[in-house]
């Protein structure tokens, strides 16, 4: 009896303590909103939900994303192929460019601390950048160049370091060599020309007939119009070719290259047997986060010698929109998410 009476005053006591209403579970984990893909398949299966807000680890910082860049690989990551072949795993949220402020840092982090302005771009295999809220790591992160705005930043890293490692890190392209830049209006191709003529090379690209001007005003030397003549018809003795079309485009342009010059794909694979008959080089490319690039990169906007090209904004919730657009294949410059309004 007395053990009983002395469970009961426990019970009393913590009934006493414990406000009427409060429960004592756990408490909500924090939520936000994302794009969710669930299941492979087309546009359709962006889901704009309610989402778990990632935590950072000890090597992350976490980013309130202000915009997130869209790109051909995307649209890519909704197929089962691709996502196989890069390791995403349902569900997942897409986005892999992201401009943002630091929220909050891992415990190893050093470059960073809360408050400061960041681009960024997320590996493939985890993403994450369509979302109020995103994770990158240092590799991964770079300062937002001062110039720009979020929405410009956005639109910056996935395509600036393909042009970068295809042009700089796979040719490795000189100053007074001359490169042959397919799509050169293109989110790729607008970075690749500037780059190149950063470098001090020689720029021949290649657009559409609408796209003509734009050439000339990214600092292409030659513009050539491939609704209206054949590139090798005008073009010959290149040192690199850096291929965003494949196919037909890239068979044709073994014969523009000079010995001993190199041809990079980001599409395709060069075919080995053209490479040795010509004796020239190739490869194709798949690029890689790169914090010191992206740092780089972002003085040269800095300095006026790029400027980013964004054609059209949509709120987050119109992902599926904004990836129809890019899967065209005719988007100039780049497509950005607009996720929160910008900081003042």
């Amino acid at each position: 009896m007395r053990i009983a009476r002395q469970w009961t005053l426990v019970a009393e006591i913590m009934a006493a303590a414990i406000p009427l209403g409060v429960s004592l579970a756990q408490p909500a984990k924090p939520t936000m909103k994302a794009i969710v893909v669930h299941e492979y398949g087309g546009p359709e299966v962006l889901k704009y939900q309610d989402a778990p807000r990632p935590a950072p680890k000890e090597d992350q910082v976490l980013v309130r994303v202000i915009a997130a860049g869209v790109n051909p690989v995307d649209d890519a990551s909704r197929s089962e192929k691709y996502a196989k072949f890069f390791g995403i795993t349902l569900p997942f949220i897409p986005g892999y460019d992201i401009a943002g402020v630091v929220e909050k840092t891992g415990a190893n982090i050093t470059k960073f601390k809360a408050g400061d302005s960041v681009y960024a771009y997320l590996n493939l295999k985890d993403g994450g950048g369509y979302a109020d809220y995103a994770v990158a790591t240092e590799v991964e992160a770079a300062p937002k160049p001062k110039s720009t705005t979020f929405v410009e930043a956005a639109a910056v890293p996935v395509v600036a370091l393909t042009a970068w490692q295809a042009l700089i890190d796979t040719a490795k392209l000189s100053a007074g060599q001359t490169v042959l830049i397919h799509g050169g209006s293109g989110g790729v191709g607008s970075f690749a020309i500037q780059i190149a003529k950063a470098r001090g090379a020689k720029v021949i690209a290649t657009a559409s007939t609408r796209n003509q001007d734009l050439l000339k005003q990214l600092g292409a030397d030659v513009a050539v119009d491939y609704t209206k003549q054949k590139f090798e018809d005008v073009t010959k003795d290149v040192d690199v070719v850096l291929d965003s079309v494949g196919k037909d485009t890239l068979a044709r342009s073994y014969g523009v290259v000079k010995k001993g010059g190199f041809i990079v794909s980001i599409v395709a694979r060069p075919d080995q047997a053209e490479l040795d008959k010509r004796g020239i080089h190739g490869s194709s490319l798949g690029v890689e986060p790169n914090s010191d690039e992206l740092t780089e990169i972002g003085k040269l906007i800095d300095e006026k010698k790029i400027r980013v090209i964004v054609s059209q904004t949509f709120p987050l919730s119109e992902a599926v929109n904004a990836q129809e657009q890019v899967a065209t294949g005719h988007t100039r410059g780049k497509i950005v998410l607009k996720v929160a309004e910008e900081p003042k």
